[in-house]
């Protein structure tokens, strides 16, 4: 995967250059002190995962990700926690803190990897989204779902959370492997495909099964490890529905 980095700060951008090359499988094309200069390389030249600090004295790197009109996979790394929600509203793939310890790197490019994969494989001409994405409507429990080259069968109750990506959604699951399925597909025609009183959109980016949640905090929703965010015009119906 071609990559590039962007950070203010010579240091920071030495240990992820590091770590990159340690991993293997990441090419870093350029490091960048410079937002600015980022985006002129990102319009010559596809690149598949950028990781960005956000402040920065140009501009944010929330500023930076939101210019871009066909955005790679991106990783935000800052020293700062109370930005991750708004890493959450641009789907960034993960949001690392600093001092990003190796093994909390590997993991967020693994993730970024896997996506990688996912989203060549699906890849298809626009004139074929509709029937790629489609969904075949099921009675007893189960959907299927167009992912790759064939239908799989999903259950409602293995199902945890829906998260939107851009053109594609990433349906997160529990038993086999675990492995999320990416399917070319609206939240609208997936919402009306699931069961109204066991899943709930909470986020123009997120739809839960309402089984999973572990807890509510304040404007987060934990399942597993993950915090999902409630969006303002979600938040008063689904506290509602959960009863708070």
């Amino acid at each position: 995967m071609k990559c590039i980095i962007v950070d203010d700060e010579p240091l920071a951008l030495n240990i992820l250059k590091s770590y990159c090359e340690d991993v293997g499988y990441l090419e870093v094309v350029e490091v960048f002190m410079n937002p600015l200069e980022a985006m002129e390389l990102l319009v010559k030249e596809k690149i598949d995962l950028v990781f960005s600090d956000i402040e920065m004295p140009q501009i944010s790197g929330l500023e930076f990700i939101k210019s871009l009109d066909n955005k790679p996979l991106f990783i935000f790394t800052t020293a700062y926690q109370k930005y991750a929600i708004d890493g959450f509203e641009l789907n960034a793939v993960d949001y690392l803190v600093k001092p990003i310890p190796f093994a909390r790197f590997v993991k967020a490019v693994n993730r970024a990897k896997e996506m990688h994969t996912l989203k060549q494989t699906i890849a298809v001409p626009m004139r074929n989204i509709t029937s790629a994405g489609s969904a075949i409507p099921a009675k007893d429990g189960f959907v299927f779902i167009k992912s790759e080259y064939g239908n799989i069968k999903l259950e409602f109750d293995n199902i945890k959370y829906v998260q939107g990506l851009k053109d594609y959604l990433k349906i997160h699951v529990t038993g086999g492997s675990n492995k999320p399925v990416l399917t070319l597909m609206s939240f609208k025609e997936m919402e009306g495909k699931l069961p109204k009183n066991q899943f709930f959109r909470v986020h123009r980016s997120f739809m839960v099964n309402i089984n999973y949640i572990a807890s509510v905090q304040r404007s987060k929703i934990v399942i597993d490890d993950i915090r999902i965010p409630i969006g303002d015009s979600y938040k008063n119906d689904f506290m509602k529905r959960v009863g708070l």
